[in-house]
């Protein structure tokens, strides 16, 4: 006996068994038992979730021998047949195979005909997108006035190629691609009917391979049971078996690599990623494992009232031992590795850069110091030092460049403070400006501390009263920040007016006031709460035009002088002059550009 495959064996014979769908049965069942049934319909969606099965229920429920309902006996000879595939009513066309307009044409001239034993002649074009568009032209008359006894459906996967005057003439029904929730219920029912023991495992584990499409899941189901003998006597799926047939990974060691990025371990991440090779897995496959654990994660965090499954991964423990702004970055940082990988010189050494960038780009740790504006710790600029000296002393060498003053004698080791990172541990607050780093680094290991209200500054904190800012010493201190954008236009265009107990008084004229925007103001003043020695509070006044310079205005006067000189060296030249006294040559206008302009704003 010929074996009859899962997905044409269960494939649904009433509208009561489909999956899914519901929005669409509920459409063509009101439609059935009202009798306002229309002479065109289409079905949109991807491969396998129920196109073709729904026109040939429907196609049963207009010529059931018991009369036209939404529910269709399937035991008359008229539902038999349609099951079966050689009902002489349900026409059944493959546009792929049929794209011609002779094709087309043929199929009206019969369209005119009687039904010969049905109620209802059914046209059912099947990836009616492949049609030409001679053919598509050919069809629009019979498909919008059909003769009363002809019902068109329609299906195909990719509707955008479908001419907008076919659209127009049909009743349009997309439907849904399956949640693995749907999918593992129906392969589950299967199973259990066919008496084939399976784990938990092993059936989510094929219904995420489904990817949306129940068909594509039984195929796959019946491949598994195949590939572990599971059909046979004393048989069963399991996990393990189905990971090894589909290529994926196991989710504990998810969890390992996970749980040593956590921990900040490189010899243990690089030794799970080792033992992961020995399987030749799909490494941007695993990269997208990586990505929903940390989603997984994120979930238990921010919103831990909803239930996340486990799957393998400890996520309990990781969501407590790292911040959730880690885990977003962690995130990212594996999209992009997915999208990235093809480009890396093998798969593997894409998946293990992946990995090492998230064990090296960390945002840091806060200072235990100045509260900032949220309630939380201010970040500080830079680990192992005082944030209120390190600013200091960033202001004054800012502030007076040509100053030689002597090197900081080292400070003695404090035995309750812990020692400054190693070289393991660096982030890239400690690398050079302009390399494209995040803003904030630190210890992804770290436990994400409890909310707690804001706390008073120790007593060294009032640094801000202690620095000593002018006019100038501001323009330098601009320039020297990591600003972009909008942000940095802000500071660039700002005049200094004064800066006293923590409050920065600046002047902005009024072609400016655009960027006087909150969240511009506020990023500004966290970025000068470092170099100032703790929080600023920024205030605008007015101010006469060109009084106190802004660092637009310096750099300038700066490209003028540079230009002045550049213009004056070149024809100061002994051979430029004589090739334009002797040769008769002569200066292009706005040709002469300093040698080492860089284009500062």
């Amino acid at each position: 006996m010929s074996y009859l495959v899962l997905a044409r064996k269960w494939r649904p014979k009433r509208f009561a068994e489909l999956v899914g769908q519901e929005h669409v049965v509920r459409a063509l069942t009101n439609a059935l038992e009202t009798g306002r049934v229309h002479h065109a319909f289409l079905f949109t969606g991807t491969r396998g979730v129920g196109k073709t099965t729904i026109a040939r229920i429907f196609a049963k429920s207009l010529n059931c021998e018991r009369g036209t309902s939404s529910d269709p006996c399937g035991e008359c000879e008229t539902c038999k047949a349609i099951d079966a595939g050689r009902y002489i009513d349900l026409l059944e066309i493959d546009a792929a195979s049929n794209t011609g307009v002779d094709d087309v044409r043929e199929l009206i001239d019969n369209a005119q005909y009687m039904p010969s034993r049905g109620r209802v002649k059914v046209y059912l074009i099947d990836e009616v997108h492949m049609l030409s568009k001679s053919a598509f032209n050919a069809l629009l008359k019979t498909l919008e006035e059909p003769p009363g006894h002809v019902k068109f459906l329609l299906a195909t996967t990719d509707p955008q190629k479908l001419p907008v005057t076919v659209l127009s003439r049909c009743l349009q029904f997309n439907l849904k691609r399956l949640d693995e929730q749907q999918i593992q219920g129906q392969m589950t029912r299967i199973l259990e009917a066919e008496g084939i023991a399976a784990e938990p495992g092993a059936i989510r584990q094929l219904s995420k391979a489904a990817d949306g499409s129940l068909r594509d899941g039984l195929s796959l189901l019946d491949q598994a049971i195949a590939y572990t003998g599971a059909g046979g006597e004393g048989g069963a799926l399991g996990d393990a078996a189905v990971a090894t047939m589909l290529g994926s990974v196991d989710r504990t060691r998810v969890g390992a690599l996970l749980a040593a990025l956590s921990a900040g371990d490189g010899a243990q991440l690089m030794a799970e990623i080792a033992t992961l090779a020995e399987f030749s897995p799909d490494w941007s496959g695993v990269l997208e494992a990586v990505s929903e654990a940390l989603h997984r994660i994120q979930v238990r965090q921010l919103v831990p009232e909803v239930g996340i499954e486990a799957d393998g991964v400890d996520v309990d423990g990781i969501a407590d031992a790292v911040r959730p702004e880690v885990v977003q970055l962690w995130y990212q940082m594996a999209l992009n590795g997915r999208r990235d990988i093809a480009l890396a010189p093998s798969p593997r050494a894409g998946f293990e850069m992946t990995l090492l960038r998230m064990l090296a780009f960390r945002p840091a740790a806060a200072a235990a110091g100045t509260p900032s504006p949220q309630g939380g710790q201010a970040e500080s600029p830079s680990p192992g030092r005082s944030g209120a000296a390190a600013a200091r002393a960033a202001l004054a060498q800012a502030a007076h460049p040509s100053a030689s003053a002597p090197a900081p004698a080292p400070a003695a080791p404090d035995p309750g403070r812990a020692p400054p990172p190693s070289l393991h541990e660096a982030t890239p607050a400690s690398l050079p400006p302009g390399r494209g780093q995040p803003e904030a680094p630190t210890s992804a290991a770290e436990p994400a501390p409890p909310r707690k209200p804001p706390q008073p500054a120790p007593s060294a904190a009032p640094a801000c009263a202690a620095v000593q800012l002018d006019a100038h010493g501001w323009l330098d201190l601009v320039a020297g920040l990591p600003l972009r954008g909008p942000v940095r236009e802000l500071a660039a265009s700002a005049a200094f007016v004064a800066f006293d107990d923590g409050v920065l008084k600046l002047a902005l004229p009024a072609s400016d006031d655009h960027l006087k925007a909150p969240i511009m103001v506020e990023q500004l003043a966290k970025a000068l709460a470092g170099p100032l020695g703790g929080a600023v509070q920024i205030r605008f006044e007015a101010a006469a035009a060109g009084a106190v310079p802004t660092l637009h205005e310096r750099n300038a006067r700066d490209r003028e002088a540079r230009q002045s000189a550049a213009e004056t060296a070149f024809l100061s030249d002994p051979d430029v002059q004589r090739l334009m006294s002797q040769q008769g040559a002569r200066l292009v206008p706005d040709s002469i550009r300093p040698y080492d302009e860089q284009g500062t704003p």
